[in-house]
């Protein structure tokens, strides 16, 4: 079988009579979620709780690696090292215990010097406070909701309000599960990347939600006699295909970063590739069928449709 047949053209899932499992197992998981969030907290990477950057520049050509495996054995927390300007320039960041004093963090910077040793220039070592993490945090979610927004504006001008409210309520649980991994997780910290794997989680997810209706409004100026019902069964299996190789095409590019890419590129991808299932099952399984419990115009006609139908 070719690889572009995968999903057979003709393919009949009824998608929308699982809708009440759909519905169960995305409410179970965004109660999940913000149970994580209220008791369990996000562990607050270096851009939000604080900490220390040091700004280095070495003899030869820095050798990332070696100064990471260095670094990660003084036990004093994530280190984070970022090459800059040049290959001999490296930016090294270091986030700071909710518990750790000003002492126990003079220490920690005297220890990153004595492993370094004396072949190193210490161009610049300056303290993050929490305040700037603070305004991190209110910047991050007021972009986050301004996008939502912004979404919620285009797909109703675009289509429908109903069409908005469905994208937004499963562009929504998609975000938020995503937070729950995080909650979850304490593994990954949360970070100005997290922020970044949040909000292409978000456009990925909504650019699948806008293909599928857009494919459901089409069908509706040409299949009449359908009930709405296998109209947007008939939609999603049409949009199968699209949707399921693009999600398998990004989902392999992103396994492989996670797999062969290092620490800080595991960090970065696999909320992502958490957040890309999420989505693609948000797109196929919960966005179209929350059309049902919404009055849409279908055939020139106000439907309005329950979850017994």
């Amino acid at each position: 079988m070719e690889f572009y047949k995968l999903i057979p053209h003709d393919t009949k899932i009824d998608f929308v009579s699982f809708r009440k499992f759909t519905y169960i197992f995305s409410i179970l998981t965004v109660l999940i979620s913000v149970g994580a969030f209220i008791f369990n907290g996000l562990n607050f990477g270096i851009d939000f709780r604080g900490g220390f950057l040091m700004e280095i520049r070495t003899q030869q050509e820095a050798n990332l690696g070696e100064l990471r495996d260095k670094l990660t054995k003084l036990d004093i927390g994530d280190v984070y090292l970022q090459e800059f300007g040049s290959k001999n320039d490296v930016l090294i960041r270091i986030p700071s215990p909710s518990n750790q004093t000003q002492e126990s963090q003079n220490a920690s910077i005297e220890k990153v010097k004595t492993t370094l040793g004396d072949n190193v220039e210490y161009r610049k070592i300056e303290k993050i406070g929490p305040k700037v993490g603070a305004e991190l945090v209110n910047n991050a979610m007021i972009a986050v909701i301004i996008s939502l927004l912004a979404i919620l504006i285009f797909i109703w001008l675009r289509f429908e309000w109903q069409f908005a409210i469905c994208g937004v309520v499963s562009l929504a649980h998609d975000c938020v599960i995503l937070m729950g991994l995080y909650s979850i997780c304490h593994y990954f910290e949360l970070s100005a990347n997290s922020i970044v794997a949040l909000l292409m989680t978000a456009c990925y997810s909504i650019h699948d939600t806008v293909v599928v209706f857009d494919r459901v409004r089409e069908d509706m100026a040409i299949y009449r006699s359908l009930t709405l019902v296998e109209l947007l069964n008939k939609a999603i299996n049409e949009t199968l295909s699209r949707t399921v190789l693009t999600s398998l095409t990004t989902f392999l590019s992103l396994f492989a970063l996670c797999l062969f890419g290092g620490k800080v590129i595991f960090d970065f991808c696999f909320p992502i590739l958490f957040g890309l299932m999420f989505g693609s099952f948000s797109s196929i399984c919960l966005a179209c069928p929350l059309l049902l419990i919404t009055g849409v115009k279908y055939d020139g006609k106000d439907i309005e449709l329950g979850l017994n139908k």
